[in-house]
């Protein structure tokens, strides 16, 4: 699973992974509810089902690279077969491409789970 990250970035870059993470998770969240209030069809439904999803993973930065992958796809699928404005579907997809390259940041569960451990050895005494 390690190779899946590139790195779990601190300071200034982790705070920015986490923002793209929030904004894109939230409105994925915001979105698929929204549609499934709406009565839509059995696979706009499931569609919704996985947007939402792969919103709470990406909220969470749980296996972020996999979550990302979907709703790049997912999106681009949306901005490509569905009528009306492309613009916010083109956006969320290429937040889930950016952050399925970059990785979750160290401020994610992926960071606990599958970040780098530090062991001290400690030394005997005699």
């Amino acid at each position: 699973m390690r190779r899946l990250f590139s790195t779990f970035a601190r300071g200034g870059p982790g705070a920015g992974l986490l923002l793209m993470r929030l904004v894109g998770g939230i409105a994925l969240v915001d979105c698929g509810v929204l549609r499934l209030r709406s009565d839509p069809s059995i696979l706009l439904t499931v569609l919704s089902v996985l947007a939402t999803g792969a919103g709470i993973l990406l909220l969470a930065g749980l296996w972020t690279p996999i979550a990302g992958t979907l709703v790049a796809a997912l999106e681009l699928w949306r901005a490509l077969w569905r009528p009306g404005n492309p613009w916010i579907h083109i956006l969320l997809a290429t937040l889930g491409a950016a952050l399925a390259l970059l990785g979750p940041g160290a401020w994610s569960v992926d960071a606990r789970l599958f970040g780098w451990k530090r062991i001290e050895i400690r030394t005997r005494k005699s």
